[in-house]
């Protein structure tokens, strides 16, 4: 952004818990001014609207045509994200969607056919994408750190949240865990398989487990529940060299190197296997994985550049999260191309 230039004009649809933090996010940034923020609370949106000085609004259409918004952020329930993010695309808004992208594939194509027809930017709110451990760990794959890669881990765990979110874990966690997953392994997945369990009481599944296999033969396993009394965010990728761990909470990287020996055990002197070596941590510049993906956005529209997050990445995560759901009620092992249907 040039010093002549004008900040983004930017709004926010839907002031739960996350787009009360994009208002305060475009609200402190250089490249983006907060004009306006929209929600059915009127006392809630007015709230908002009064401590980062900007209009407040019930009504979206008279939003989108009085202020004109450069940029949108989509944070309401996932079944309203293809109205309101059709709106904000037809009002020349470029449009950043919390995930999942949809309620349903569909939806999720029709906008992203919607967004390339009117010329504007969809992003998709992956945030971990954005938390600068996931890019550390990222870099020091690529530098080769670990050699091949065989295996990933991710355990998305904790309390479950204070509000319905209309949707169970697959949709709600595993949607980041597929997206981190397809990232890390620079793979698309091949073959999977799920469980899962509804135990709080609703009509969702509190409690999923995926196994993906990726084309690349990198096999992952995603743990997603609300039942846990702790929050755990925490992603292992293991390969020939040792295993590198990432705490998405505090953003602490960890390495763990092998260390090839030979054994003490007398029947055992002639080989040689894994036993621990050094442990490293990786020093990092530690930051708000929203304000960076917030950044990132402003500057994809201003500069012309790619956003790192698009909207067929959004509908990727979605696809394979919805036949998680599906396939944990098949029993089976289900292909890519395979067809999922729960059993009778």
């Amino acid at each position: 952004m040039t010093e002549s230039q004008e900040p983004l004009r930017a709004a926010v649809v839907g002031l739960g818990w996350m787009g009360a933090n994009h208002a305060r996010v475009y609200a402190e940034l250089p490249s983006t001014s907060l004009v306006a923020v929209c929600d059915i609370d009127r006392d809630g949106a007015e709230a908002v609207g009064m401590k980062f000085a900007c209009n407040a609004y019930t009504d979206l259409a008279e939003m989108l045509t009085r202020e004109a918004p450069d940029i949108v952020s989509v944070a309401v329930p996932t079944d309203l994200h293809h109205r309101v993010g059709t709106m904000a695309i037809h009002h020349g808004a470029n449009v950043l969607i919390e995930k999942p992208i949809a309620a349903t594939v569909a939806d999720g194509n029709q906008l992203i056919q919607l967004a390339s027809e009117r010329g504007v930017r969809l992003g998709v709110g992956h945030v971990e994408r954005f938390n600068p451990v996931i890019g550390a760990m990222k870099s020091a794959i690529e530098a080769g750190v670990l050699g091949r890669i065989f295996q990933i881990t991710i355990r998305r765990i904790g309390p479950k949240p204070d509000r319905d979110r209309g949707v169970g874990v697959f949709l709600d966690l595993a949607t980041h865990d597929i997206d981190l997953v397809r990232h890390l392994s620079s793979s698309e997945i091949d073959s999977f398989a799920s469980e899962a369990l509804s135990v709080l009481g609703t009509p969702h599944e509190d409690l999923g487990i995926g196994l993906l296999r990726m084309r690349n033969r990198v096999l992952a396993v995603i743990v997603e529940n609300w039942v846990s009394p702790t929050k755990v965010r925490e992603v292992a990728v293991t390969g020939q060299n040792g295993m590198l761990v990432a705490d998405t909470i505090t953003q602490d990287l960890f390495q763990y190197e092998n260390d090839y020996r030979a054994t003490d055990w007398p029947a055992m002197r002639n080989l040689r296997g894994m036993s621990e070596g050094r442990m490293i941590r990786h020093r990092l510049q530690k930051g708000e994985p929203l304000r960076l993906e917030l950044e990132a956005f402003a500057r994809s529209v201003i500069e012309g550049v790619p956003f790192p997050v698009t909207g067929n990445d959004g509908l990727r995560a979605l696809e394979l999260a919805l036949r998680l759901r599906t396939a944990s009620q098949a029993d089976k092992i289900v292909g890519e191309s395979d067809e999922v249907s729960s059993p009778c």
